[in-house]
């Protein structure tokens, strides 16, 4: 049995909300992915994103660089990268994210040996890393067990459904919320984003938030 499974399972057993969960959708798939370059540009490049979208987009930069890898990206001119499908932002990103790991400003290699608001502090450096990319990134590429995501507005309409809230908890609450399913916070999450793609769209304008589905 793997880390997050059994991280899971201990989750069902000793909560009422996590068990209903469950009763309902059955067991979520492991999202986890290789760390490394290639899934912090993709987490990048999902941001604000249908799963759809952000899925084509990746699929022609893959085609289009070959390998994806900082060298690639910074070779590519800036009219390659958009014909992908990136933004003019998502463009900047990719070379700031290029250029800081070519350059050695970002030792991704090193961030397994940091605890997890150290690896926050060096992610978040860079330009287009905010606390939600780092949050994915540590979640799923360095399988980091106890991240709660707090601004994730799916993950947010996931909890409200889910705990029967009148509304949909901001930050602040989501974060006390989070406190009941401490130390494996990040299989809670991924079972709620599971639990609200089993439920239906979510409430209102939340776009960005489906970016999670594609990590």
């Amino acid at each position: 049995m793997d880390t997050f499974q059994a991280d899971l399972e201990e989750l069902i057993e000793k909560d009422a909300a996590m068990a209903r969960a469950f009763e309902l959708t059955g067991f979520p798939e492991s999202r986890s992915r290789a760390p490394g370059f290639p899934s912090l540009l993709r987490i990048i490049v999902n941001q604000q994103l249908s799963v759809p979208a952000a899925r084509t987009i990746w699929d022609r930069l893959e085609k289009g660089l070959g390998r994806v890898r900082p060298k690639a990206v910074l070779d590519a001119s800036d009219d390659d990268l958009r014909a992908f499908g990136l933004s003019r932002g998502k463009v900047r990103y990719a070379r700031a994210l290029g250029e800081a790991v070519a350059a050695g400003k970002l030792d991704l290699d090193g961030l397994d040996s940091l605890d997890d608001d150290a690896v926050r502090g060096e992610l978040t450096k860079i330009i287009g890393v905010g606390r939600w990319t780092a949050d994915i990134y540590m979640m799923f590429a360095l399988g980091r067990r106890d991240v709660w995501p707090v601004g994730d507005l799916a993950l947010a309409e996931a909890t409200g459904r889910l705990l029967q809230l009148p509304v949909r908890p901001g930050p602040k609450e989501m974060e006390k919320i989070g406190t009941n399913w401490r130390p494996f916070r990040t299989a809670a999450a991924v079972m709620l984003w599971y639990f609200l793609k089993q439920a239906g769209p979510l409430n209102g304008n939340a776009r960005g938030s489906g970016k999670i589905c594609q990590t």
